[in-house]
C-alpha cells in the first residue's frame, strides 16, 4: 500500500529551493537543459533543412529512433532506477549524453555528417536517455521531503522549460551565424554543469529509501501493480493518446514555420521559445498547487486540444504563436500532474518501475506517432497534423470523464464537472479488484 500522505509544506512556489541539495541540483540542471534544447532544435533543423528538403517524414523517423529505446529498454530502465544508486547512475548517463553530443557536433562542424549518422546518434542518445529519465525523475524524491515533492517536480519542469525559452532562441542565432554543429558542441560542454552538481551534493542529507530486493520477475511486478490500479491505468491511457500524437512539437512547429509561414531557422527558434513561454507558465502554476488534482488532467487535456484546434486555424505567425502559449500551459499542467500523481500514489519500492512505464508510454509513443504525424504533414499539410493532435487530446479528456463517472456510478454530471476544474482529489488507496 502507498504510504500515507505527508502534511503539506508551507513556503510558497519556490519552497523546495530552501534545501541545499535541491538548489545545487537545480543550478546544474538549468545549464544542461539550455544545451539540451539547443541540440534538439539544431538536430531538427539539420534534418529538415540541411540534410533533406523540408522532409517531415525524415524528421519523424529521427524522433522515432531517439524515443524508441524508452519502449525497447523498459524491462531494464525501471529496474535500474529502483535498484541502483541514482546519483551515480545519473553521473554515468549524463557523461554518456555529453560524449554523444560532442561526437555529432564534430561530424557536423567538419561537414562529414550524413542523415544515417544522425539516425545512429539519435538512437544511441535514446538508449542512454532511457536509463537517465526514470532515474532523474525519481531522484527528485531524494532531494526533498515528500510533502515538497509536487513542488519539486513542478520546479524541475519550470527549469526545463525556462531552458526551452532560452535554448531554441540561442540555437536559432547560432544556426544562422555558425551552423548546427556548434550548438551540439555547446550542449556537450553543458553536461559538465549537471555532473558537477551531482558530485557536490551532500550525500548524507539525501532522503534515500530502502532499495527493492533484486528478484526474478520484478519487471512483471511493475506491470501487475499498474494493472490493478484503475487510477494509474487511466492516467497511462491518457498519456498514450497525447504522447503518441500531441507531443510531436518539433514536427508541428517546424513544418508550420517553413511550409505555411515560409520562415527559416530564426522563425523556428522563435516559435519554439514562444511555446516555452506557455510551458514555463504552466510549470509555475503547478508549483503553486499543494496537491495534484485528477480532474485537472481532463481539463488540461481538453484545453490542450482546443489549443491545437486554434493553431490549426491560425492565419499568421503571431496568432499561431498565441495558440502555442495555450498549448504550452496546458501541456505542462497535464504532464506535471501525471508525474506528481503517479509518484505520490505509488509505493516507494515500485516508484522507479512505475515512472519508467510512464516515460515509456509518453515518450515511447513517439516511434509510432512521429512518423505518422510527419507523413500527415507531408501528405495533407501541417494544419491537418495539428488537427490530429487536437483529436487525440479530446479523446484523452474523454478517458478522464469516463474514469470520474466510473468512480461515481449514475452521476451524469461527471463530464460537466470535469471541464469546471473540480476539486475532487485522487484517492490514495490502492484500487485493487
Amino acid at each position: 500500500m502507498p504510504r500515507p500522505a505527508a502534511p503539506v509544506s508551507a513556503g510558497g512556489t519556490f519552497r523546495s529551493l530552501r534545501g541545499f541539495n535541491y538548489r545545487v541540483w537545480a543550478g546544474g540542471a538549468i545549464v544542461s537543459n539550455v544545451g539540451t534544447w539547443m541540440q534538439r532544435v539544431s538536430q531538427d533543423w539539420l534534418v529538415l533543412a540541411v540534410l533533406t528538403h523540408k522532409n517531415a517524414t525524415a524528421m519523424g523517423i529521427v524522433m522515432a529512433l531517439q524515443f524508441g529505446p524508452q519502449l525497447l529498454l523498459l524491462p531494464w530502465t525501471g529496474f535500474a532506477a529502483d535498484h541502483f544508486d541514482r546519483r551515480k547512475l545519473l553521473i554515468a548517463t549524463q557523461a554518456g549524453m555529453g560524449a554523444l553530443a560532442f561526437g555529432l557536433g564534430l561530424l557536423t562542424v567538419t561537414g562529414l555528417v550524413r542523415l544515417w549518422q544522425v539516425d545512429v546518434f539519435a538512437f544511441l542518445l535514446g538508449c542512454v536517455s532511457a536509463f537517465d529519465a526514470p532515474a532523474r525523475q525519481t531522484f527528485v524524491s531524494e532531494l526533498v521531503v515528500e510533502a515538497d515533492l509536487p513542488n519539486a517536480v513542478a520546479l524541475n519542469s519550470t527549469s526545463f522549460n525556462m531552458a526551452r525559452m532560452i535554448g531554441p532562441a540561442i540555437a536559432g542565432l547560432m544556426i544562422v551565424r555558425f551552423g548546427c554543429g556548434w550548438a551540439f558542441l555547446v550542449n556537450g560542454a553543458s553536461f559538465a554543469a549537471v555532473i558537477a552538481s551531482l558530485s557536490c551534493l551532500r550525500v548524507h542529507e539525501l532522503h534515500r529509501e530502502a532499495r527493492t530486493a533484486r528478484a526474478r520477475g520484478s519487471f512483471a511486478q511493475g506491470f501487475d501493480y499498474v494493472r490493478k490500479r484503475q487510477d494509474l491505468t487511466a492516467i497511462l491511457a491518457m498519456l498514450a493518446l497525447i504522447g503518441t500524437v500531441g507531443l510531436n512539437f518539433p514536427i508541428f512547429i517546424s513544418t508550420m514555420a517553413t511550409k505555411v509561414f515560409h520562415g527559416g531557422a530564426g522563425e523556428y527558434g522563435f516559435l519554439s521559445s514562444v511555446l516555452a513561454v506557455g510551458t514555463v507558465a504552466g510549470a509555475l502554476l503547478a508549483a503553486r498547487r499543494a496537491k495534484p488534482d485528477i480532474g485537472l488532467l481532463g481539463t488540461s487535456a481538453a484545453v490542450f486540444g482546443a489549443g491545437f484546434a486554434l493553431a490549426a486555424c491560425a492565419p499568421d505567425l503571431w496568432l499561431f504563436g498565441a495558440a502555442l502559449i495555450v498549448i504550452g500551459v496546458s501541456a505542462l499542467t497535464f504532464l506535471n500532474t501525471t508525474n506528481s500523481l503517479m509518484q505520490l500514489s505509488t509505493e516507494p519500492g515500485m516508484r522507479g518501475r512505475v515512472m519508467a512505464l510512464r516515460l515509456a508510454v509518453v515518450l515511447g509513443g513517439t516511434p509510432v506517432g512521429a512518423p505518422i504525424v510527419g507523413w500527415i504533414a507531408d501528405r495533407f499539410g501541417p494544419r491537418w497534423a495539428l488537427a490530429a493532435g487536437a483529436a487525440a487530446s479530446f479523446a484523452a479528456a474523454g478517458v478522464a470523464a469516463r474514469y470520474l463517472m466510473r468512480l461515481n456510478p449514475g452521476d451524469r454530471t461527471a463530464g460537466r464537472r470535469l471541464f469546471n476544474a473540480p476539486r475532487w482529489r485522487l484517492r490514495r488507496r490502492n484500487r485493487c479488484r
